[in-house]
């Protein structure tokens, strides 16, 4: 029976919403993630969400520093 009741009480945990998912995402991604956060995303996130936000997160920064460095590049003559 404490089973049961511990497989009930996993299920109802609610899913992360995207925007928690992404605000989790940045905050990790500059290093200043909360301990509580953490096991929030490990208790009630779901891995594909992290792995494909994580990959577009991290695809966005680098054209990003793309643009800036070839924006300085062509600012200074080069």
């Amino acid at each position: 029976m404490a089973q049961q009741q511990g497989q009930e009480n996993h299920e109802e945990k609610p899913a992360l919403s995207w925007w928690q998912t992404v605000a989790s995402i940045a905050s990790a991604m500059f290093g200043v993630q909360s301990s509580q956060s953490r096991k929030r995303d490990f208790a009630k996130g779901k891995v594909w969400h992290f792995v494909f936000f994580g990959v577009l997160m991290v695809a966005a920064f680098i054209a990003v520093l793309l643009v800036v460095v070839r924006t300085m590049l062509h600012n200074a003559g080069m």
